[in-house]
């Protein structure tokens, strides 16, 4: 038996119409890929070479790249650069080409991302993979403690519990819809805000890598 489950790259059908008409909230969080790197101490053995060829094996232009990623964080360690790097490769920039075809479609777009950093690891984990799901859900304290802490903040788990009850009951997640001219963007943090078209500069970087 033959045939495609999928006959398309999913990102591909959605910039052809697919689902325009259905509201999508869509993000992720700022430090996704430390989650891999941090807890046993990969981030530290990553050598400049090594960064170099993951940048050129994602098909960025080596030099552009670490340029613009070094000047938005200065000081940063060739593992810090590559956590950044990658979260960008696989989460983010994925995530923003999907709002991006989505926000020329009749449906509401919306983005976030997610910025609470755990204190685990002393700090290191960042706002890592994973981070949000007790946040989303109202889960906080419920076996929790390993990756969270002792004394994660309620309030940024009642407001995001709230903005996803609300998206799924009437499509508003209270926030300005995204679009290409303002890119906004709801950043959950301990002081949540709205910030327009995030880390535009490492953005840039991935416009026509595929």
């Amino acid at each position: 038996m033959t045939g495609t489950v999928i006959p398309a790259r999913p990102i591909d059908g959605i910039a052809g119409g697919a689902g325009g008409g259905i509201d999508l909230m869509v993000g992720t969080n700022t430090d996704e890929n430390r989650m891999f790197l941090v807890p046993g101490g990969a981030i530290d053995k990553v050598t400049n070479e090594a960064l170099a060829g993951a940048v050129a094996a994602y098909g960025c232009p080596v030099g552009a790249t670490l340029a613009a990623y070094r000047a938005a964080h200065r000081g940063a360690s060739a593992g810090d650069l590559l956590a950044t790097i990658q979260t960008d490769s696989y989460w983010r920039i994925p995530a923003i080409r999907l709002a991006d075809a989505h926000a020329k479609r009749p449906a509401s777009t919306y983005m976030y991302e997610f910025a609470w950093r755990s204190p685990q690891f002393d700090g290191l984990l960042g706002a890592c993979h994973a981070l949000e799901i007790p946040f989303v859900f109202d889960t906080l304290g419920k076996r929790t403690e390993l990756l969270w802490g002792t004394d994660p903040p309620q309030q940024l788990a009642d407001s995001m519990h709230a903005a996803w009850v609300a998206f799924a009951t009437n499509g508003d997640c209270g926030w300005p819809k995204y679009d290409l001219s303002r890119r906004a963007t709801m950043r959950f943090d301990t002081r949540s805000e709205v910030v327009d078209d995030p880390r535009s500069a490492e953005r840039a970087v991935w416009e026509g890598v595929r």
